[in-house]
């Protein structure tokens, strides 16, 4: 098993074992009244986290540089021979990612190039199963999976004018003379994207392999510039040992590359068994290499240490007959070893990360419930012991005065319905003020405007002018996020002091990630209209194409922002109506005792034990719930340990 394959199955046995975890401290939590609606939300956003989470590796090169060879060579080796295919010239046509999902049946869906005329992202047709053509895969068959991977390279002979209007042509294009063929026609791809959903053992595990066409297919589809290219944790950029870094080579790596990626980039120079010649010695070939590694750094303006030198070629040969020496020689250990260390540990920190952070969250509110319990508890004692020995008329006046102690908490809790109404009104106010039928209207409306821009500049202008608007919308939401806060702080704050409850504030929503969002969302489009965009694309074909998939872009980054705003203000308030339940229970059990008590005073010493026995079991389950917290990332644990530790 190779490093990668590893890495990818310790990551995928890790979230299993975070997910088994978690869901006895769920059942735990549960079994103990400890488990409501904050702590189910958050469950369910670490499930969400771990079962969807996926790696992002991006392939990109111009043609003829071995990208599909190096996929083939690191991913499906095992199948002894080629899957993805692999020739000289031209093969990736269309971008390809390779993922799987276990609710759909392995198939290659194919986006035929005509939806270019719509003014949609391919983003947006991802969901609509009738714009896509469907090809089954048979994984049992690797003769019959070559066949239909070659649906992916399939191209159409189209007249200029069709070209031109799908955006593939533009005559004012220097080098637009050699698309034609002699009969004035232009070949281009039959599929605008392809999406393979293969049950590969590293796409089980989230991976995703997105393999790109070349600088010209990349400049022509926004999609890749604006989303699946940033959106990688991992690029990696393939240049020809033989060839060094060529004029498109450099174009292609500052358009689409250096400018998002300078720390998630690796550079692979393929092809070194080129340099390989029997007429010079082992030292004199190595040597050669080293100056094209030390040369092609140099110029893309990188360390040496992310270049990698490899013969994708030999390595996929050497991996299919088994072949040791050849592997080693071929560099492609070495590589793969470098992309396992830079793509699976980083993305399992963060994650890891984010999981800790919702599990503390659980185990701070579980705690919190613990220690309402065991104030009342203690309270509760504190009164029983003092009644030893008092007649009845004492036991009577105790009664009276913790019935009147309920009764004014019923008061408070009026008053704290009140305050839940005027919080529903500011809530209902700040979805409002974000809702993506508003958003839509003013990107529909900015589009329209630069659609009659002619210059850059002016385009620059309308870009910055609609984001500021964006911007705003962000500025306002977030001014009233921040006066719904002081709300509930003071809310918060009032419960505590009345009524002895030790809240803390709570958390204030943050709006500064998105707008980080957007304001990458606009670099990424002011890179991609630059000059290049400008002199090889028409300007309508340029606006239609690109400003959807920044307006995907940036609907998902409100979706995303209205989704987090709405579970902001469910779990806001949880907390607080948590332990005001838990108060109004703990005051009835208080006035239950006390009246059994009255009536029947030779009950006093086994009630106290009673409540004894409790408040040790609150001390117990406060530890549990320590336990539990500092457990739930180490699910490498002794299974039999974590049984017991459960029960």
């Amino acid at each position: 098993m190779t490093t990668l394959a590893l890495q990818f199955e310790q990551y995928g046995a890790w979230r299993a074992g975070v997910l088994h975890s978690l869901a006895e401290f769920r059942s735990w939590l549960q079994q103990h009244d400890l488990y409501d609606a904050q702590a189910d939300e958050r469950v369910q956003r670490i499930q969400g986290v771990l079962k969807s989470d996926r790696l992002k590796v991006a392939f990109i090169a111009e043609f003829s540089r071995g990208k599909s060879e190096l996929i083939n060579a690191i991913f499906f080796a095992d199948y002894g021979r080629r899957i993805l295919p692999s020739s000289a010239g031209r093969t990736t046509m269309c971008p390809t990612e390779l993922r799987y999902d276990e609710a759909e049946a392995p198939c290659i869906r194919l986006l035929p190039i005509e939806t270019r005329l719509q003014e949609a992202s391919t983003a947006d047709f991802l969901d609509v199963d009738a714009h896509w053509h469907n090809v089954p895969l048979d994984p049992s068959s690797p003769d019959g999976m070559l066949d239909a991977f070659r649906h992916v390279v399939e191209t159409n002979r189209v007249t200029r004018e069709m070209a031109e209007s799908l955006g593939l042509y533009n005559e004012n294009d220097p080098d637009a003379a050699y698309a034609l063929d002699a009969d004035g026609m232009v070949e281009i791809s039959r599929w605008r994207h392809a999406v393979i959903n293969f049950p590969h053992p590293l796409l089980r595990q989230g991976l995703v392999i997105l393999d790109t066409p070349g600088l010209n297919a990349i400049g022509t589809e926004p999609e890749l510039t604006l989303r699946l290219i940033p959106d990688a944790h991992v690029v990696v950029f393939m240049l020809a040992a033989d060839a060094g870094v060529t004029k498109s080579d450099l174009d292609l790596w500052r358009s689409h590359v250096s400018a998002g990626h300078r720390k998630g980039c690796l550079a692979v120079l393929n092809k070194i068994d080129g340099l390989w010649d029997p007429l010079k010695s082992p030292a004199e070939t190595a040597a050669e290499i080293t100056r094209q590694v030390t040369t092609s750094a140099h110029v893309l303006g990188i360390d040496e240490s992310r270049v990698y030198p490899v013969s994708a070629q030999k390595g996929l040969v050497a991996k299919v007959t088994n072949d040791d020496d050849l592997l080693a020689r071929s560099g492609l250990p070495q590589f793969e070893h470098v992309l396992s260390d830079q793509l699976i540990p980083q993305r399992r920190e963060i994650v890891a990360d984010q999981v800790q952070r919702s599990v503390e969250e659980m185990a701070r509110g579980a705690q919190q419930l613990l220690q309402s319990r065991r104030r009342s508890i203690v309270e509760q004692l504190f009164e029983l012991r003092g009644l030893r020995g008092k007649n009845h008329a004492m036991v009577k006046h105790m009664l009276m005065r913790v019935q009147s102690e309920k009764e004014e908490f019923e008061q408070s809790i009026a008053k704290f319905q009140a305050l839940r109404l005027v919080f529903g009104r500011h809530s209902a106010d700040i979805i409002k003020s974000l809702q993506l039928r508003d958003v839509r209207r003013t990107m529909r409306e900015r589009r329209e405007q630069m659609k009659e821009r002619f210059f850059s500049r002016g385009m620059r202008e309308d870009m910055d002018a609609l984001f500021a608007r964006l911007g705003e919308l962000v500025s306002e939401a977030d001014q009233k996020i921040a006066q719904l806060h002081q709300l509930t702080d003071s809310m918060y704050r009032r419960f505590n002091a009345e009524h002895g409850f030790t809240l803390p504030a709570p958390i204030q929503f943050v709006t500064a990630r998105y707008v980080s969002e957007l304001q990458q969302t606009l670099a990424l489009a002011h890179a991609h209209f630059g000059a290049m965009n400008m002199l090889t694309r028409s300007r309508p074909q340029l606006v239609q194409s690109a400003f959807s998939t920044i307006a995907t872009r940036v609907l998902e980054t409100f979706r995303d922002l209205n989704r987090d705003i709405e579970i902001w203000l469910k779990s806001v308030m949880t907390p607080l109506e948590a332990q005001v339940r838990e108060h109004q229970k703990q005051l009835r059990r208080r006035v239950d005792s006390i009246e059994r008590i009255h009536e029947a005073t030779d009950t006093l010493e086994s009630r106290i034990a009673q409540l004894e026995e409790v408040l040790n079991g609150l001390d117990d389950r406060s530890g549990r719930i320590e336990s539990f917290s500092r457990r739930i990332l180490q699910p490498d644990a002794d299974e039999g340990q974590l049984r017991a530790f459960a029960a």
